[in-house]
C-alpha cells in the first residue's frame, strides 16, 4: 500500500508550492512597506507556554508529547505565545514601538473542514508598545494591503472590525453580565453566526437557563446594528481607528460589525476579521488587541495589537478567481545539442548563461533535436539555442524563439557576455 500524507497535511508539488511562494512574496512585500522586521522562533514550545494562556482543555488540539527529557511540548499551535516570550526575554532593550512579523507553519490537531487544516503558514504582524488606535488601524491597513497586493478589491475581500471594550461596556450595562461572567460570555458570542444553538447553550453553561440567557441570545441577533453602540463613549478608540483607515484611503474595506467577537480570551480592545465578501470561506484573517499577554507570560506590561493570516484560505480565495494552480516556467533557455560532440560547447554556455542569473537547463543524455526541444517546452522556456557542428566551427548559434517561432544567429562570444533574451 502506497504510503500518502497524513490527513490535515498537504504535499507541496511545485504548481502548489508556487502558489504558496507567491502568498509568501506578498506577505513579505507588505510587511516591508510598512517597516516590520522578520523574527521567527522554535516549532517546538513547552505546554505550558499555551496552557497558561488558553486553559488546560487546549492540549486536545494540540500535537503535544513528551520529549526524550521528560519535558511536556507541543508543536507550535499558533505564534502570539512564542512573540510575548521572544519580546519578554529583551523587552529593556527593544525600541518601542516594536513592529515584527513573522511566517510560522503552525500545527493544530482539529477537524479538518474546507480552509482548515492541521498545518498552515500563518502571516502574524504585531506592534507591542502602543496603545493608541493608530496602532490598531496601522496592523489592520496591513492584513488589508496584502489581499490587495493579490489583487482584490472591496467587493471582494471586507474588514469586519469591533471592539470588546464597547462590547463589555454594553453586556455589563444594559444585561448585568458581571466581569467574572464575561469571558464565557464573549466566547458563547463568538459563536453565534455559525450556531446560534450552540451560542444559546453556552450561555446557559455561563449564566444558567433562565432570563439572563435569554436576553444575551437577543442582544447577539442585533449586534450588527452598530449605531447606538458607537455612540458610547467607550467607542471611542474604535471610532478614531475607523477614521484613521478612512484617511489611508481604506475606508471602502471596512465594516464595523459588532458580530465579530474573537473566542479568546486574551483579546482586550479591538478585534477584526477579513473575509471574502460572498462569505463562502471562513475567515482570511483575524486579530485584535490584546494588552495583557505579555504580562500574563511573565514579562512586562506592554499594549500589543497584531493578527494572524493564513495561507490556506488565501489559496481557495485565488483558486476561486484563478482556477488551479499552474507550475511556474522553470527556465528561460533551453541549450540543445544537435549530436553528444557537441555536449562540452552546451555544458560551457549554459553555465556561463547561469553566472548571468538566466534559468537554464538541457538534456543530460543524448536526445533527438526534436525531444530536446518538447522537454525545452513542458519547462516553460521561452528560448532554444541550438548547438551543431557548424555553431562550433563558426563561433555563431541558432537562437529559437519558442512562441513566435522566429530564428536569430546570435555570436556564441554575445550569448556568454551580454545577450538579452526577451522573456
Amino acid at each position: 500500500m502506497p504510503f500518502v500524507a497524513l490527513p490535515g497535511f498537504r504535499d507541496a508539488f511545485p504548481d502548489a508550492l508556487a502558489r504558496r511562494r507567491r502568498i509568501f512574496e506578498a506577505w513579505r512585500r507588505v510587511a516591508a512597506r510598512y517597516g516590520f522586521e522578520e523574527y521567527d522562533g522554535p516549532p517546538v514550545e513547552p505546554l505550558d507556554l499555551y496552557t497558561r494562556k488558553s486553559g488546560e482543555e487546549i492540549i486536545e488540539q494540540l500535537y503535544a508529547f513528551n520529549d526524550k527529557g521528560g519535558r511536556s511540548v507541543s508543536l507550535r499551535p499558533e505564534m502570539t505565545p512564542t512573540l510575548a516570550r521572544m519580546v519578554a526575554a529583551r523587552a529593556a532593550q527593544l525600541k518601542k514601538p516594536i513592529r515584527w512579523f513573522s511566517i510560522p507553519q503552525l500545527f493544530r490537531y482539529e477537524r479538518q473542514q474546507r480552509g482548515r487544516l492541521r498545518e498552515h503558514f500563518q502571516l502574524n504582524m504585531d506592534i507591542i508598545g502602543e496603545a493608541g488606535p493608530s496602532a490598531d488601524a496601522e496592523v489592520i491597513a496591513a492584513a488589508v494591503d496584502v489581499v490587495r497586493e493579490l489583487g482584490f478589491g472591496p467587493e471582494e475581500v471586507r474588514v469586519r472590525l469591533s471592539d470588546r471594550r464597547v462590547l463589555g461596556e454594553a453586556l455589563a450595562g444594559r444585561l448585568g453580565i458581571t466581569e467574572a461572567e464575561l469571558p464565557g460570555v464573549l466566547s458563547a458570542l463568538d459563536k453565534y453566526e455559525r450556531s446560534p444553538d450552540a451560542t444559546a447553550k453556552a450561555l446557559e453553561a455561563a449564566l444558567g437557563s433562565g432570563d439572563r440567557a435569554t436576553e444575551v441570545s437577543r442582544f447577539a441577533a442585533s449586534l450588527g446594528e452598530s449605531g447606538p453602540l458607537l455612540a458610547s463613549p467607550a467607542a471611542a478608540g474604535l471610532n478614531g481607528c475607523v477614521a484613521s483607515l478612512g484617511a489611508m484611503g481604506l475606508g471602502d474595506f471596512v465594516d464595523v460589525d459588532f458580530r465579530i467577537v474573537r473566542g479568546l480570551a486574551y483579546y482586550t480592545g479591538i478585534v477584526f476579521e477579513l473575509f471574502d465578501a460572498k462569505r463562502s470561506l471562513r475567515a482570511i484573517c483575524g486579530g485584535g488587541r490584546y494588552d495583557q499577554l505579555i504580562a500574563q507570560l511573565d514579562g512586562p506590561d506592554l499594549p500589543c495589537v497584531g493578527f494572524g493570516m493564513g495561507d490556506v484560505v488565501l489559496g481557495e480565495l485565488i483558486g476561486e478567481r484563478e482556477g488551479a494552480p499552474k507550475a511556474p516556467a522553470s527556465a528561460d533557455v533551453f541549450v540543445v545539442a544537435v549530436a553528444e560532440v557537441d555536449r562540452a560547447e552546451v555544458l560551457a554556455l549554459a553555465h556561463a548563461l547561469r553566472e548571468r542569473d538566466v534559468r537554464v537547463e538541457y538534456a543530460l543524455k543524448a536526445q533527438a533535436v526534436g525531444k530536446q526541444l518538447e522537454l525545452a517546452a513542458a519547462r516553460g522556456a521561452r528560448h532554444a539555442v541550438i548547438i551543431g557542428s557548424a555553431e562550433r566551427e563558426t563561433g555563431i548559434a541558432v537562437v529559437r524563439d519558442l512562441e513566435s517561432k522566429v530564428e536569430s544567429r546570435v555570436t556564441l562570444d554575445a550569448l556568454r557576455r551580454d545577450y538579452a533574451f526577451t522573456r
